[in-house]
């Protein structure tokens, strides 16, 4: 490429570079700042998930999962991709999540990590699918109506 001036001594390229394309592409390139990212929603709960190779650890907004889990049914949500892509113990895990309850947060870190996963690794995105960890439930709350109790529940009725 030759630089020419203007009358102005503004240099001006004669022919400009081709645009590059950038694919997004699975596996160790698609890291950012050595972690790979993944984001989970259930209900009105929202998990932000970062992976890297590591020791196994599992931190939940800074406490250990353990801990911040008291439940057995929610711990063994949570690990569920890492046991059925047998990464458990491979995998360092830090987890940021805020909104709904215990429950919703649980799924959403399911469906953070599942999707961190399959950035991290690509080959395993069949395995993640056939357990279904890579899909959304869709259910939310429904909405209270006016001139009832809930979304479904009347007030109660009197005949006299």
């Amino acid at each position: 490429m030759s630089e020419t001036t203007t009358g102005l001594g503004i240099p001006t390229a004669t022919a400009a570079p081709a645009p590059q394309v950038v694919a997004f592409k699975h596996g160790p390139e698609a890291q950012k700042f050595g972690w790979w990212w993944g984001t989970g929603r259930r209900k009105t709960a929202i998990a932000r998930v970062r992976i890297r190779p590591g020791d196994g650890t599992f931190k939940v907004n800074g406490r250990d999962v353990n801990d911040y889990f008291t439940e057995e049914r929610d711990r063994a949500d949570v690990v569920a991709p890492l046991r059925s892509t047998e990464m458990l113990g491979k995998i360092e895990v830090q987890v940021t999540t805020k909104g709904g309850g215990y429950m919703g947060q649980a799924g959403a870190i399911r469906l953070g990590l599942a999707r961190a996963l399959r950035v991290y690794d690509a080959n395993i995105e069949p395995i993640l699918r056939e357990h279904n960890y890579l899909t959304r439930d869709p259910r939310e709350v429904e909405r209270k109506k006016y001139g009832q109790a809930g979304a479904r529940r009347r007030f109660q009725f009197s005949k006299r």
